[in-house]
């Protein structure tokens, strides 16, 4: 019993200074040095000008307008539940269909007729994979060059621009490997979209 009563005053203040140093301390620290080098990625990487919230550079969002570039595709879920708001939440899953599967065929060439449709200069030109196909988390942001090329002559048209004006825009919006070497290039959707409608600038 004696030994039980010297045990749990130190059980307990050893709880006390590990809660207080990895709940508050360490985590307080990360926090200001994550504020203090990267305020952007640490408040969420949110796209706002003059005052005005556009969206997250790391989520995806959809575009289905011919003046406006298409990302991957999303599997849009609307919930019944609403914001603070008031505005209803939408959430994009990845698909659960097998490749080999009758329906994942189907949608796969819906899509690709689509796209034809959508980009009658394009008949000839292959249709990126990453076009008609769903990212793993469904709210990829990104899309291959290949895929942005592709779309190049409809944004143009719609937008009464040039193609070349519409490629500058994608350059732009282009990303690197990571360390040069990692991964491919990459066109970030959400940020082409808003250099068209002229929100967001070079």
């Amino acid at each position: 019993m004696k030994q039980f009563k010297n045990i749990v005053p130190k059980a307990v203040g050893f709880f006390l200074m590990f809660t207080v140093l990895c709940g508050f301390v360490y985590t307080g620290i990360l926090t200001g040095i994550a504020q203090l080098l990267f305020p952007d990625k640490a408040n969420g990487s949110i796209i706002e000008v003059n005052g005005k919230k556009y969206g997250c550079e790391l989520l995806g969002q959809q575009y289905t307008d011919e003046a406006h570039m298409w990302g991957r595709i999303m599997n849009i879920d609307v919930s019944t539940y609403k914001d603070e708001d008031g505005k209803i939440l939408m959430y994009a899953v990845p698909s659960n269909l097998s490749p080999a599967s009758e329906e994942y065929e189907a949608l796969v060439a819906e899509r690709v007729e689509k796209l034809r449709a959508a980009n009658p200069d394009e008949q000839e030109t292959p249709i990126p994979v990453d076009l008609v196909t769903c990212s793993g988390s469904g709210l990829d942001p990104h899309i291959s060059p290949a895929a942005a090329d592709y779309q190049v002559a409809r944004i143009a048209k719609a937008n009464a621009m040039t193609e070349e004006e519409v490629k500058s825009i994608i350059e732009k919006c282009t990303e690197n490997r990571f360390l040069g070497i990692f991964g491919e290039k990459t066109v970030n959707v959400l940020k082409v979209n808003l250099m068209l409608d002229g929100i967001l600038t070079a």
